[in-house]
């Protein structure tokens, strides 16, 4: 008689359970990235939105190659897409530019608010309440230092930098025709040629 050694069956990995999402930044955590789309958190709603035209795109990689001499001089990071997470209600958008410091702290894979310096969105004919009003909010709540809004779409585009911080708002507004120049006031302290949106 031949003694074979019997083998243990082969084990199966223990399923995984991922919880079921109850909140809005649940089903952000569970969806992102969504490739294709802007999937952002405003407010405790989840907000689902195609990512942009090739011209908005255009607009933040000119910003970029503007930017970009100034944020290596300043040890700052400056690019297109990352994830902010708001401060506070943990809201979570995504500019279309933003301008942090190299030691800005994270939530996750996402910015956290306060260390960013600069958030920038180009409103879109489906961002208009969102990019005038919310994000403006947001951004304030965050304490991101400097807001600009590039607004290409309405019958006299224009550019608006919100700077200024008190009390959760931004005190200082200025305005001005796309194509003319503009000051980005402190921390960033640069006039910017906005003819660079005329894309």
């Amino acid at each position: 008689m031949v003694a074979m050694a019997i083998e243990p069956p082969a084990t199966q990995p223990e399923p995984t359970y991922k919880p079921t999402p109850r909140t809005a930044r649940d089903l952000f955590e569970a969806l992102s990235p969504l490739p294709g789309f802007r999937t952002e958190v405003i407010e405790g709603t989840l907000i689902v939105s195609p990512s942009g035209s090739p011209e908005h795109f255009l607009m933040g990689g000119e910003l970029h190659i503007t930017l970009n001499p100034l944020c290596k001089e300043r040890g700052w990071r400056g690019a297109y897409g990352p994830h902010v997470c708001i401060d506070g209600p943990r809201d979570a958008v995504q500019p279309d530019y933003v301008v942090w410091e190299a030691g800005c702290k994270r939530w996750g894979d996402e910015l956290l608010s306060p260390g960013v310096l600069m958030a920038v969105e180009v409103i879109s004919p489906n961002s208009l309440h969102i990019d005038r009003v919310d994000k403006l909010r947001l951004y304030a709540l965050g304490r991101v230092a400097v807001y600009l809004l590039v607004d290409p779409i309405t019958q006299s585009p224009s550019v608006t930098v919100h700077s200024d911080l008190e009390g959760g708002r931004y005190t200082s507004i200025s305005t001005t025709s796309l194509g003319k120049p503009l000051h980005l006031p402190t921390p960033i302290d640069f006039e910017l040629d906005t003819s660079i949106f005329m894309v």
